[in-house]
């Protein structure tokens, strides 16, 4: 379940908006992106992967949001873990994309 936006990281481009199947986020002119519905979010990640300030932590737990300390993200190397080893933009290449894996989260999802 999508947990944290780091607004420091955040550039503002917006890309996580639309790229969210369950509408989680909305634009707010001039500032980042708000998690409006986090109780929505069905884990897929794609908010994260469309993010490539790598300010959004989504948790592992699509039932319920754990506490996120930002700090401890920071620190985790958890930020942009996703896009890094899903091979999207300037990974591409240097890791594989496995992003077909998604299949069976968004069949939890759906069902």
């Amino acid at each position: 379940m999508i947990e944290l936006l780091l607004s420091e990281r955040c550039t503002r481009c917006d890309a996580c908006v639309p790229a969210c199947p369950s509408n989680v986020l909305d634009s707010v002119p001039g500032r980042p992106p708000v998690i409006a519905r986090p109780e929505d979010c069905q884990t897929c990640f794609m908010c994260e992967l469309y993010c490539k300030a790598d300010a959004i932590f989504v948790g592992p737990d699509c039932e319920a949001a754990e506490p996120a300390d930002p700090a401890g993200i920071l620190a985790s190397g958890l930020l942009g873990q996703f896009r890094r080893e899903s091979g999207w933009d300037e990974w591409q290449g240097r890791y594989p994309n496995e992003h077909w894996r998604m299949d069976a989260i968004f069949r939890r999802a759906r069902g």
